[in-house]
């Protein structure tokens, strides 16, 4: 007995806690040990170290977390546009001396349990990061990463493959037309149909000109194609060594094993050199720059005579100085978050525009961070308005500055995202202290946030204008500031397009006939290349033995509230946390209310409930929750494909001592709800319309997809009503319209139908010991809400009840609870063929087809979803990104049984 308690006792010993036993001066595997620190708010260990023979940077941030990340990062400053560190990320993972078949990177993603596997270009840096749960897949992940990163192939047909190629249209045919092809030149033509990134990207141009931050490090596609192989591999070798590297590791792996591998494969192979990649402070300008951009229009725009964006940005402080990063993204918070903001009552709430400005608010990620605020959707005749009330706003805020309750507010939200635990905690870490780091700054700093926090409590304690005095400095008297304004131009996409025949053109001309000899044959090489079957024996894949043949099982217990309604628990370490969820059945709500239960649940929360007015409710909302949101739900039946559950998601997140104030603000949403409000209802139609109209280039293969299975199954109609382009097109018009009254009186008749008690279930996840004090709580609620006068028949007549079998709390016998669903089925539906081509003002293609299969339970599902992943990893990935040159594309079978083959740009 004694001895097990002693083992027991030795394994609960945290990884954050062992950690700690490091002493500065140590040497492990080549690396000498330089700072030990606790942050205990983030239960972690952060031990910093520098490799001896090279110089490389390594922080090691322990924490008892299974999902280990690692990552590595250089800093690559380009000079020019033509993308070569983005076209570089893509061609190191093409290939490596020790893995030198073609694609290790995708290779291993079937021959690996990674929970992420990816690599990114910012604009000073390049990241490579993956994270995975199993130490055997860690290490083989690992030995990829490293060959890939240091030892990379760099063969000149994955820089034409990845980068750009002159290749004709058809290229086993020589008469076809020459044209330009490549994965990286897709990627960012599709990236500039985004209006919102052009904006973004001009902005950042233009406010840090001098150095690095003036080009597009991803590529600009007019000069992609002036990179040559040779400058590909030059930048690799002048950027890509351990002196200008970054290694990052995190997790409850041992941290000695990752050095050992680390040094040994790949560091011990190098000197030390001076990395020439430090980027030098912006000049300051003595006064004001003015730029305008051109973009393509906007078909989905409600106002088309107002497609303007205009912004004013002021450069700030350099972001190594933590503590004014701090308080300067605090700052920013305070002028431009949420109704009760500065910057939202005067700029959003004019009604000049539809929301704010791309990139609003404090960016972080250069040398020099910077804040932008302004419109978006306005007339051009409007853009000096714009600029007034910029400066008027600034000039108040100097006199007035901020109300406590909101500096309040907005700690608790820092308090609270430190303590909500994400299954992605190790990768929003490398993120988070990425750019800071890459500039010699200190990323252990970053990490104690509240150090930070009481700093700045001290502060405004000492100096109440403490934050008055920042805008002054920053905003008023900042002589650096940009004022940039972007306007669509009828014909944007024709001349981008006619740019790029003219370089095609000029590129062709310069050819001689052998060279285009050269061409054909390379083309017929590289196709032969991308069809040969591949000897993938040289990487290291798991073994069946290597993974955990259980998957852990999560304990849930369900009781009844008020003696019907249905409520789940499931304990968790949650650190103090509460999560709050209910689904409310819209069986009941009649079929001409349901287009607009979307726009329902995006204003429900936020236009006032009982006493309390839109702002107040909002400055509620940021000071007792970690947020409170509602969104359709639609379920499909895990055994039938015709069968699903409608319904109405409510989600929100607290600290435990704040679970009474928040049962109390959805009891009030729920019973008391406030939609008099027509100005600011009209705020809030416009700003999601443009939000809508914003999304379709990123996510133009999910609206293909969902249109896809619009006739597949009855549920793929609501689907398409809820978030396909049905939604987007109902949004426009509502936006469009002069009266919105009648829209504002169907959210009253929609409330009537969902807020009550009638078909309601809850859920909470809490620490073991907050599960008594909150059933409390969820019992309080449950009673408060209404039930229906009278029983309210189901739209559709036919609703089949599904009764699932659940332990209750407490009861060891195995009597169960039998909770009942309620599902809708259409017995009469049909699946039917469809072709759709949405047409819209964008240079690059979305496509999707989707097939009815079966349902999760059926004994073919699973093979299908592996099918699925198979025909992405070995057939779809080399048709249409290899040889295709289009950015994505693959299958997936989704949980409703719907089979979809998509392409991305």
């Amino acid at each position: 007995r004694s001895l097990d308690q002693q083992s027991w006792r030795w394994r609960s010993v945290s990884a954050s806690e062992r950690a700690l036993q490091y002493r500065v001066g140590e040497q492990i595997h080549g690396f000498t040990v330089r700072q030990v620190t606790a942050v205990p708010e983030l239960f972690l260990t952060a031990v910093k170290l520098s490799h001896d023979g090279t110089g490389a940077g390594y922080l090691h941030v322990a924490r008892e977390d299974s999902n280990n990340l690692f990552s590595v990062q250089f800093r690559t400053t380009p000079m020019d546009s033509t993308g070569v560190p983005h076209i570089l990320e893509h061609t190191v993972l093409c290939g490596s001396q020790k893995y030198p078949c073609r694609d290790p990177f995708f290779k291993m993603l079937n021959r690996s349990l990674s929970t992420f596997m990816n690599a990114f270009t910012a604009s000073d840096y390049t990241l490579y990061p993956f994270s995975t749960q199993n130490p055997k897949d860690f290490q083989n992940l690992l030995s990829v990463y490293l060959d890939a990163a240091f030892f990379p192939c760099l063969r000149q047909l994955d820089f034409w493959q990845e980068g750009w190629r002159l290749e004709h249209e058809n290229p086993t045919d020589p008469q076809t037309p020459l044209v330009f092809k490549g994965v990286v030149f897709n990627e960012m033509k599709g990236a500039f149909t985004d209006n919102e990134r052009i904006f973004a990207q001009h902005l950042q141009n233009k406010i840090l000109p001098d150095h690095t931050y003036g080009v597009v490090s991803g590529g600009d596609p007019l000069c992609i194609p002036d990179l040559t192989w040779e400058q590909l591999k030059q930048f690799h070798a002048t950027h890509y060594h351990p002196s200008n590297s970054r290694f990052f590791t995190y997790g409850n792996f041992p941290l000695e094993q990752h050095l050992k591998q680390i040094h040994e494969e790949a560091l011990i192979k190098f000197g030390r050199i001076e990395s020439n990649t430090d980027i030098p402070k912006q000049k300051v300008w003595e006064k004001p720059r003015e730029h305008s951009v051109t973009c393509g229009l906007d078909s989905f725009a409600a106002d088309p005579s107002k497609q303007t964006t205009v912004s004013i940005s002021y450069l700030l402080t350099d972001i190594t100085d933590t503590f004014e990063t701090f308080t300067l993204s605090l700052l920013s918070s305070l002028l431009v978050d949420g109704p009760n903001s500065p910057f939202y009552k005067a700029l959003i709430e004019s009604g000049v525009g539809t929301d704010f400005s791309p990139d609003v608010g404090f960016n972080g990620s250069t040398r020099e961070a910077y804040f932008s605020v302004g419109l978006q959707g306005i007339a051009e005749r409007d853009v000096d308005i714009v600029k007034q009330i910029i400066a008027r706003t600034v000039d108040e805020v100097i006199v007035k500055g901020f109300e406590e309750d909101r500096i309040e507010a907005l700690l608790h939200k820092i308090e609270i995202q430190l303590k909500h635990q994400s299954t992605s905690f190790g990768l929003a870490l490398t993120s988070y202290i990425a750019s800071c780091w890459n500039q010699d700054g200190d990323p252990v700093e970053l990490l104690k946030i509240a150090d930070k926090v009481s700093r700045f409590r001290q502060c405004l304690k000492e100096n109440p204008t403490f934050l008055q005095e920042k805008v002054k400095t920053y905003f008023k008297d900042n002589p650096h500031r940009l004022i940039l304004s972007m306007s669509p131009e009828e014909d944007y996409h024709d001349k981008q397009a006619k740019l790029e025949a003219e370089k095609l053109e000029k590129k062709v001309n310069a050819l001689s006939e052998e060279e285009k000899t050269q061409i054909f044959e390379k083309g017929l090489e590289l196709i032969a290349l991308q069809s040969k079957p591949q000897d993938t024996s040289c990487l290291p894949a798991l073994k069946v033995s290597d993974i955990e043949p259980k998957i852990p099982f999560t304990v849930l217990e369900t009781t009844l509230a008020a003696d019907e309604i249905p409520v789940q628990y499931c304990a968790q370490p949650t650190n103090g946390v509460v999560y709050f969820r209910a689904v409310s059945s819209l069986n009941t709500l009649p079929e001409e209310l349901k287009p607009y239960v979307p726009l329902f649940c995006n204003v429900i929360t936020k236009m006032g409930c009982g006493a309390l007015d839109y702002r107040e409710q909002a400055q509620k909302i940021e000071l007792k929750t970690g947020g409170m949101s509602v969104s359709p739900h639609i379920i499909p039946d895990d055994s039938h494909l015709d069968v699903y559950e409608q319904g109405v998601l409510f989600s929100s997140l607290c600290l435990d001592r704040n679970l009474p104030d928040m049962m109390h603000l959805w009891s009030e949403i729920f019973n008391n709800p406030r939609f008099e409000e027509e100005e600011y209802f009209r705020v809030l139609v416009k700003k999601t319309a443009q939000e809508l109209s914003n999304g379709i280039p990123d996510c133009g293969h999910l609206y293909a997809s969902i249109r896809a299975s619009k006739n597949l199954t009855p549920s793929g109609e609501l689907q398409e009503m809820f978030s396909g382009m049905d939604q987007v097109k109902l949004m426009k018009r509502i936006a469009e319209m002069s009266d919105i009254k009648p829209i504002l009186r169907k959210l009253p008749r929609i409330k009537k139908y969902l807020l009550n008690s009638d078909n309601i279930r809850c859920s909470v996840n809490a620490a073991p010991q907050q599960i008594a004090e909150a059933s409390k709580e969820v019992e309080k609620f449950i009673k408060g809400i209404a039930r229906s006068k009278k029983e309210r028949k189901p739209v559709r007549p036919h609703v089949i009840e599904k009764s699932s079998e659940v332990k209750s709390v407490g009861s060891e016998t195995l009597t169960g609870l039998q909770i009942t669903r309620k599902l809708v089925n259409d017995p009469t539906f049909k699946p039917c063929q469809m072709k759709t081509h949405f047409v819209l003002p964008f240079p690059v293609n979305y496509a999707a087809e989707c097939i009815r299969t079966v349902p999760y339970t059926a004994a073919d599902y699973a093979s299908l979803r592996i099918l699925a992943r198979l025909m992405t990893a070995k057939f779809l990935h080399r048709e249409i990104r290899e040889k295709g040159g289009a950015y994505g594309g693959g299958a997936k079978l989704s949980h409703n049984g719907i089979f979809t083959f998509y392409s991305y740009r």
